[in-house]
Order: structure tokens, then C-alpha cells, then sequence
């Protein structure tokens, strides 16, 4: 069979409920389906990068603190959120493939302009502190490995974002965004060089630590509320439709309506990228516990006191902590 059959035709008049294996996918070629580690690489996709997405530099930072101010206390929190995480997701994934739009095009079409306009203005409110934040913190870790001040990187860097965004192809955006998911894979090196003592951490990963102090209880909103992020519900619907179009489904109607194979492999993308989502985060809050807070560095407020304090003090940590 040439490779070429194996392009996904536009679906006329797809079903708005899957009953059928779809004709092939764009991006699987007759080599790739014979090979199961291709074939497993080509599933991750908007998941997986929706995941990485979420251990952000403002997620990196709260885990940091959390991690430093309350050592492994905050651990279990890992496990509790990733069903929620993957629900979801998986929720807006769904959402996106049946009805081949984003989640603000549903919103347009199935509620009124007195929801839609204050939901989808809350969210760019949310969204654009959120990437000023981030950006910030971007500005911040290079500062740290090269001295310019961090106000003066903010501009370049939001340019540079911007002119990625415009000038970009999907595709190659994509596939940056995937290798770049590999640093995160730091952290992880981190803590097990930080050498906890493994019993504690067993105990706090999986026995609840339940206080009702003050630190205790924002800790645990703060790590909620960057763990399971607005802005992540409309990127994995948006980066789906996106797929779509990259296959050459430019147009709603062709768009409209999922097999169970796509949904499925929607599924164990999104389910992958929250795990992975979850497993960077938890190894964060152990490496800042077992060397921060082991320390005495209790004070931390973000991500960049975490690295400066990690110098200071010569623990092991990621130096590129925010990048």
C-alpha cells in the first residue's frame, strides 16, 4: 500500500457520535505503522504537550514553594489531581474532535452572549496574567545565567513568542514543543540526586497529611488552582482542532464528528501528558523538600528565590529552573 492512501480524507457528513474506525491518519505512514515505538510517539500530541504545558514557570514556582515552606507534605496532592487533571482534559479533547471547534465556538452556538462574552473575558483575563507571569519568570531565568536585567528581557522574549506564533508552522511549533517536554525530565534527575530519605516520602505520597493552618490550606489552593488551569481546557481543544486542520480538515463540516479509534487515541494522549504533567510536578515539590526545606530555605516565594537559594547553598537542584 503506498503511503499516500494513508492520507485521511475529509469526512462529508462525519457523526456527531463515533460508530466507525476512521479511513487512516495524516500523520501515520505505512513505516511508522509498523514500528510500535513510532506508533507510540505519533499518538502523543496535543495531550502530551497540554500536559508539559501546565508545569509552567508560575506551576514551577508554586511547586517550589510548596516544597520548601512545607516540605513532603503537600506530595499526595499529585495523585488526587491527576484523575481530575486527566477527566477533564480528556472532556475538552472529546469536545473539540465531536464538534470540530474550540471550546469558545461551542460555548457561541449553545449558550447565550449574557455566559458567553463574561466566560470567555475571564478567561483572557486569566489567561494574559498567566502569560505575564510566565514571561516574568522566563525574564528571571535567564537573569540568572546571563546578567541582564529581567525587565529589560520581558519585550524581547513576548516578541519572540509572538513572532513564533505568526511566522510558525503548526507542525514545527509542535514538534519543538515536544522535545522540550524532555527538560522537564530535570527535575525528576533532581530529586533522586537530592537523596530523601524514601520512607518519609512513601508515607507523604500516600497518607494524607490533613492541616487546617493558614500556609497549609493556600499551599493546596495554589497548587489546585496551577494544576488545573483554564487556559489548559481551551489549549487542548484549540491544539486538536488544530491537528485536524494540519490534516487538511480546514473546514467544520469536515471536522464534525469522531471515530471511536480517534477518541481513543485522544484518550491515552491526554491521559500520558497529565501523568506526565503529574510525575514533573511531584518530583519538584520532593526535590524542593528534600534540599530546600532540609536546609532551613523555607522563605522561598518563587522560582527564582528557589534557584538563587539553591546556589547559595549548593544543593542540587536544576539551575535552569524556570526556563
Amino acid at each position: 500500500m503506498k503511503p499516500d492512501q494513508f492520507e485521511r480524507q475529509p469526512r462529508a457528513e462525519a457523526p456527531a457520535i463515533p460508530h466507525a474506525e476512521p479511513v487512516a491518519i495524516s500523520h501515520v505512514d505505512a513505516n511508522d505503522a509498523a514500528n510500535p515505538l513510532k506508533r507510540f510517539l505519533k499518538l502523543l500530541g496535543p495531550g502530551l504537550i497540554t500536559g508539559a504545558s501546565d508545569d509552567d514557570p508560575s506551576g514551577i514556582g508554586t511547586y517550589s514553594v510548596a516544597g520548601a515552606a512545607l516540605g513532603f507534605a503537600t506530595l499526595w496532592t499529585a495523585i488526587v489531581t491527576l484523575p481530575l487533571m486527566a477527566v477533564v482534559q480528556f472532556l475538552c479533547a472529546k469536545i473539540a474532535l465531536v464538534s470540530g471547534r474550540g471550546l469558545a465556538g461551542v460555548l457561541r452556538i449553545h449558550y447565550r452572549r449574557e455566559i458567553l462574552y463574561p466566560a470567555v473575558l475571564c478567561l483572557i483575563v486569566a489567561n494574559t496574567i498567566n502569560a505575564g507571569t510566565d514571561i516574568g519568570a522566563i525574564a528571571a531565568g535567564i537573569n540568572l545565567i546571563v546578567p541582564i536585567p529581567a525587565g529589560l528581557l520581558i519585550v524581547p522574549i513576548a516578541l519572540t513568542i509572538v513572532a513564533f506564533q505568526i511566522w510558525g508552522s503548526y507542525r514545527w511549533i509542535a514538534s519543538i514543543f515536544k522535545w522540550l517536554t524532555l527538560s522537564l525530565f530535570a527535575y525528576i534527575g533532581a530529586a533522586f540526586l537530592a537523596n530523601p530519605d524514601w520512607g518519609q516520602v512513601l508515607l507523604a505520597t500516600f497518607i494524607p497529611q490533613v492541616r487546617f493552618d493558614h500556609e497549609y490550606l493556600l499551599t493546596l489552593v495554589a497548587i489546585l488552582g496551577t494544576t488545573i488551569s483554564p487556559y489548559l481546557f481551551f489549549w487542548e481543544a484549540s491544539q486538536e482542532i488544530e491537528e485536524e486542520v494540519s490534516n487538511g480538515l480546514e473546514t467544520v463540516s469536515q471536522r464534525k464528528g469522531a471515530t471511536e479509534t480517534e477518541l481513543n487515541q485522544a484518550k491515552w494522549d491526554t491521559l500520558i501528558g497529565m501523568f506526565f504533567c503529574n510525575i514533573v510536578f511531584y518530583f519538584v515539590i520532593l526535590a524542593s523538600a528534600a534540599t530546600l526545606h532540609a536546609s532551613g530555605k523555607t522563605d522561598i516565594r518563587s522560582a527564582t528565590d528557589a534557584a538563587q537559594a539553591s546556589v547559595r547553598s549548593q544543593v542540587v537542584l536544576p539551575q535552569y529552573y524556570l526556563l
